[in-house]
């Protein structure tokens, strides 16, 4: 599946495609979040969950340059 494709997916589908496909890699807090890491392929993929609300918000491939990197960086190597 292509990128283009995945990001068309509604939200069920893309946790569907991740908790049977993707490999879980590392979870890190993130201010209200908690963000799971999963490799799906060759890419990296964020699902943010909402412990207030008890619901996945959003999930979107991993930016290597937002400041969030530095929080699975103390945790894991990722190859750039």
């Amino acid at each position: 599946m292509s990128r283009e494709e995945f990001i068309l997916l509604p939200l069920h589908k893309k946790i569907q495609k991740l908790y049977t496909e993707g490999v879980f890699v590392v979870a890190i807090r993130y201010y209200t979040h908690k963000v799971n890491l999963y490799l799906l392929g060759d890419e990296y993929i964020e699902v943010f969950y909402n412990h207030k609300l008890d619901k996945i918000d959003h999930i979107d491939f991993l930016n290597r340059e937002h400041s969030r990197m530095k929080f699975y960086l103390d945790q894991i190597s990722l190859p750039y």
